[in-house]
C-alpha cells in the first residue's frame, strides 16, 4: 500500500488529501515545538476514516470506473502475493512468445494447489508499457488456455483475476487471430472439468475480460465495472465525443451492483472504505475468503454436473422477448 507521501488522489478524493496534508503539518509542528498534539492527530485520522466511508457511500457510476483504474489499486500480482504461498509463474504460449499482460501459475491457497491466471497492468510507466497496460495479445489468451489445460490435467481448480480495458486492438494482434483466441478460450472454459472461479478486480471490458471470464462462479470487487465497451468509447460512438462518458457510464449499467441485480454475476466482494487502494490486505483477505468458500462448494461436485450448470448459467443470461 502506498505511503501517504506518494499516494495519488482522484478529484473526488481531495477532501481526504486535505486531511492527510493537515496530519503531516500537525506532526511537523509537533517536531518543531515539542508540544504534544497527538489528540489532534487522532481526531484528524478519525475524520479521514469517516470521509473515506462517506465517499464510498455516495459514488456515482463514473467515479466507480475511476476507482477501478486508480493507479494505486492492487493488481493481480499483488493479490497473488497477499493471498497465496509457493507461487510459481509459468510463461509463454508455446507458439509465439510470452505475453507480459497475461500472467499465471500454480500457487497454494489455503493449503490447496490452484492455478491463478490474470491480467497485470504494472505499477509505473515503464512497467505499464512492458505489460501493455493489461491489454493482452492473442498469445496471452493462448497462454491462459495452456495453463487452464495444465490445471485440468492435474485436477487443480482455476482462478482468474480480470483487470483489462480490453484485448489489444492493434493490427498485429488481429493478424495473429485475436478474435479466434478469445472465442477459443470461451469455448474451452465452458468445458473445463475442474472448478473455475472468475473475479473482476478492476476493469472488465469487452472480449478482453470474457477471454478469461467464463466460470462456475463469477464475482466482482465492489468498485469495478464489467461491460462490452468502456464509457469513453461508448460516448465516442453515440455522441461523437468523450464529453458524455459520465452519462455513458450510467446508461451502460456497468457497476457491480447492477451486474448483480441483472444476475450476470454471483456476488460482490466488499472493498475497504474508499476503495481497495486504501488497504491491500483487507481487499486481499475479502477476496481470499470468497475464493475459499466457493472452492469448498464446487470441489465436491461431479465434473459433468459442474460443466452442465456452467453452460446453463451462461445460456440463461440476458433479457429478450419473442414476437410471433
Amino acid at each position: 500500500m502506498p505511503q501517504d507521501q506518494v499516494r495519488q488522489f482522484l478529484d473526488f478524493e481531495k477532501p481526504i488529501k486535505d486531511l492527510l496534508d493537515e496530519i503531516e503539518l500537525t506532526k511537523e509542528r509537533t517536531e518543531k515545538t515539542k508540544i504534544d498534539l497527538s489528540d489532534q492527530v487522532t481526531q484528524l485520522e478519525q475524520k479521514v476514516a469517516e470521509t473515506r466511508k462517506s465517499i464510498t457511500r455516495n459514488l456515482t457510476d463514473w467515479q466507480r470506473v475511476q476507482l477501478s483504474r486508480h493507479p494505486d489499486r492492487p493488481y493481480t500480482h499483488k493479490y497473488i502475493e497477499l493471498m497465496t504461498d509457493n507461487y510459481v509463474e509459468l510463461y509463454g504460449d508455446r507458439n509465439i512468445k510470452d505475453d507480459k499482460a497475461m500472467v499465471g501459475g500454480f500457487a497454494t491457497l489455503d493449503d490447496q494447489t490452484v492455478m491463478i491466471i490474470g491480467q497485470q497492468k504494472g505499477s509505473n510507466t515503464k512497467k505499464r508499457q512492458l505489460r501493455n497496460f493489461g491489454m493482452a495479445n492473442p498469445e496471452g489468451y493462448r497462454k491462459a488456455l495452456r495453463l487452464m489445460k495444465l490445471a485440468e490435467k492435474f485436477n487443480k481448480p482455476v482462478i482468474t483475476l480480470i483487470d483489462t480495458p480490453g484485448a489489444f486492438p492493434g493490427l498485429e494482434a488481429e493478424e495473429r487471430g485475436q478474435g479466434e483466441a478469445i472465442a477459443r478460450n470461451i469455448y474451452e472454459m465452458m468445458r473445463l472439468k475442474v472448478p473455475v472461479i472468475c473475479v473482476i478486480i478492476g476493469e472488465g471490458a469487452s472480449g478482453g475480460a470474457l477471454g478469461i471470464g467464463v466460470g462456475d462462479r463469477v464475482f466482482m470487487m465492489e468498485n469495478t465495472w464489467y461491460t462490452v465497451i468502456s464509457p469513453e468509447n461508448c460516448s465516442t460512438i453515440l455522441w461523437r465525443s468523450w464529453d458524455f462518458k459520465m452519462k455513458a457510464a450510467e446508461q451502460l449499467k456497468l457497476t457491480s451492483a447492477k451486474m448483480n441485480e441483472f444476475g450476470l454475476i454471483d456476488g460482490i466482494i466488499p472493498e475497504p472504505d474508499g476503495g481497495a487502494h486504501w488497504d491491500y490486505s483487507i481487499a486481499a483477505r475479502n477476496l481470499k475468503k470468497q475464493l475459499i468458500a466457493s472452492l469448498k462448494e464446487l470441489r465436491p461436485m461431479d465434473p459433468q454436473k459442474r460443466i452442465n450448470e456452467r453452460i446453463e448459467k451462461f445460456s440463461k443470461m440476458g433479457f429478450w422477448e419473442e414476437y410471433k
